[in-house]
């Protein structure tokens, strides 16, 4: 079934919008959560609970990039899930070390203070990702997007877990010096 017969499913009220997301992008959507999480039960409630957010959400929302949208709606719900159990026991994972990583060049706080700043910052970083080459592009996302450890994506890479790193390090220091080249306080 094509996205936009999925989409046209939730813009029907068609109980079979669910089904079909769980058949195209289940597996997708549950790799992102288990990246994120460190429980697979968390990870299944997060997957069952991004496709109640999808319903929920169209419509209003006509997404052009369905796949897009869920990643986005899985991760979201997973890191918040996160930061409640950090809340409570202050533990870490692999999105939290992630996090901690970017924190270096971009704060994790809103200092931003208008919507207009915010949306200037995301697109100071789309940018940035968009003047890297393909492979440390993608290496980039599979780190701080998807939450990819540096063995995974040593692995789909064909690469050392420590030339990941050195990278991962090195375009983190070039992301920070972009940004506050632009003018963002970091």
């Amino acid at each position: 079934m094509k996205d936009h017969e999925i989409v046209e499913l939730y813009w029907r009220r068609d109980e079979q919008a669910i089904p079909a997301t769980a058949k195209k992008y289940g597996r997708y959507c549950a790799a992102i959560a288990r990246n994120i999480l460190d429980s697979p039960e968390d990870a299944e409630e997060c997957l069952n609970d991004t496709y109640l957010r999808a319903w929920n959400s169209m419509p209003p929302h006509r997404p052009a990039i369905l796949s897009a949208f869920l990643g986005k709606i899985t991760r979201n719900l997973c890191l918040n899930r996160c930061r409640h159990a950090a809340a409570a026991k202050r533990g870490g994972g692999a999105a939290a070390l992630a996090l901690e990583e970017l924190a270096e060049c971009v704060s994790g706080q809103d200092s931003t203070e208008s919507e207009q700043e915010r949306r200037e910052l995301v697109e100071a970083i789309n940018a940035f990702l968009g003047s890297l080459p393909a492979q440390k592009r993608k290496i980039f996302l599979c780190r701080y997007w998807y939450f990819h450890t540096t063995a995974q994506i040593a692995g789909l890479y064909g690469r050392t877990e420590g030339s990941v790193a050195v990278l991962l390090s090195r375009l983190r220091k070039q992301l920070k010096q972009y940004l506050e080249e632009r003018g963002f306080i970091l």
